[in-house]
C-alpha cells in the first residue's frame, strides 16, 4: 500500500498540469474528510495509470516498430492466438477493477456523510436550507442563522442537516469534501470538520434555475475561541428571522449575505415539512419570450 501510495503521487505529478484551476481546492484539502478523499483521487488515478501509460507507450512503439521503412519488423499474416498475451491482456484490466472496487468499497464506508467523526470536542449543529436561489444556515443551538455566509469554528466537528424549500440541489465545500444533496421533504446529514481557520468557497453543484449559479456562499473557519464572540455579535446586530421574515427571504432571487440575531426554533423542521411559507418554484427559462 506505502508502494501504491508513492507511486499514486508519481502519478498526481504526471497529470497535474492538466488539472483545472477551478478543481483546486479538491488537491488542496483543508480537513479529514477532504484530505481522505484525496487520497482516493490519488489511488484512483496512479491505479488507471498502470494501464493506460503502457498503452500509450505501446502504441508508439508498435507505430515506429511496424513502419512501413522498417524492414526488418517480421511479417507474420497468419499468427492469430497467443495464451503469454491473452494472459496480460485480461489479467491486468481485471487486477486494475479489483484495486479501484477494493478502493471505492472501503472509502465510501469510512466516508459515508452521515458518519459522525471522532472528536475530543463537541460538535456544533447547523441546519441548511436550499432556496432558489440562496442558501440559508441556521445555528439551533446558538439561535442564530446566516443566508450565503457560513462561519464555523476551525478544529471543531459540524453536523449539517440539510433539505431544499424547493427544488433538489447540492452543497458542497470542495476543501471540506463531500459534496451532498439537499430535497424536499427529506433532511440529510452531512459531517465535516476544517482543520485550521481559514476562508473557503461553498457552491451549488447542481443545476436548480436560473440563479443557480449565483448560489455560492462563504465559509469562515475561525478559531474556536473566536466564534462565541461571532455569535454574540451577530446576537446584537442581526434582524429576527421569523415567518415574515423567511416568507420574504424564500422569494426566488439572490441575495447578498446576511445574518439573524434570532431565529424561530420551528422554522427547519417546518422547511422540511413544507408547512413554512413556499417559495415559487424557478420558472422554466426554456419558457421565458
Amino acid at each position: 500500500m506505502v508502494a501504491c501510495h508513492r507511486s499514486a503521487w508519481v502519478a498526481l505529478a504526471v497529470v497535474w498540469p492538466a488539472v483545472p484551476c477551478a478543481a483546486l481546492g479538491v488537491t488542496q484539502p483543508a480537513g479529514p474528510i477532504a484530505v481522505a478523499e484525496r487520497l482516493i483521487l490519488i489511488n484512483a488515478t496512479g491505479i488507471m495509470l498502470v494501464v493506460v501509460l503502457p498503452v500509450i507507450v505501446l502504441t508508439l512503439a508498435f507505430a515506429w516498430r511496424y513502419r512501413a521503412s522498417n524492414t526488418t519488423a517480421v511479417y507474420r499474416p497468419d499468427w492469430d492466438h497467443s495464451g503469454q498475451v491473452e494472459l496480460v491482456v485480461w489479467a491486468i484490466p481485471a487486477m486494475v477493477v479489483l484495486l479501484l472496487s477494493g478502493v471505492g468499497w472501503i472509502g465510501s464506508h469510512q466516508l459515508d456523510p452521515a458518519r459522525r467523526l471522532e472528536s475530543s470536542v463537541a460538535p456544533l449543529r447547523i441546519e441548511v436550507a436550499s432556496l432558489d436561489w440562496k442558501w440559508l444556515f441556521i445555528y439551533p443551538d446558538q439561535g442564530i442563522a446566516s443566508v450565503n455566509e457560513l462561519t464555523i469554528p476551525a478544529g471543531t466537528p459540524i453536523e449539517f442537516t440539510l433539505t431544499s424549500a424547493t427544488v433538489m440541489n447540492a452543497f458542497f465545500i470542495p476543501q471540506l469534501g463531500s459534496q451532498i444533496y439537499t430535497m424536499p421533504h427529506m433532511a440529510d446529514r452531512l459531517n465535516l470538520l476544517a482543520d485550521r481557520a481559514g476562508d473557503y468557497v461553498g457552491f451549488s453543484a447542481h443545476f436548480s434555475g436560473s440563479g443557480f449559479a449565483d448560489m455560492r456562499f462563504a465559509v469562515h473557519a475561525v478559531p474556536a475561541a473566536a466564534f462565541p464572540a461571532w455569535v454574540r455579535s451577530v446576537h446584537a446586530a442581526g434582524a429576527p428571522l421569523d415567518t415574515p421574515a423567511y416568507a420574504a427571504l424564500a422569494r426566488p432571487g439572490t441575495a447578498p449575505a446576511a445574518t439573524y440575531g434570532s431565529v424561530d426554533p420551528d422554522l427547519f423542521g417546518r422547511i422540511v415539512g413544507q408547512t413554512a411559507p413556499a417559495a415559487a418554484m424557478p420558472q422554466d427559462v426554456t419558457n421565458v419570450r
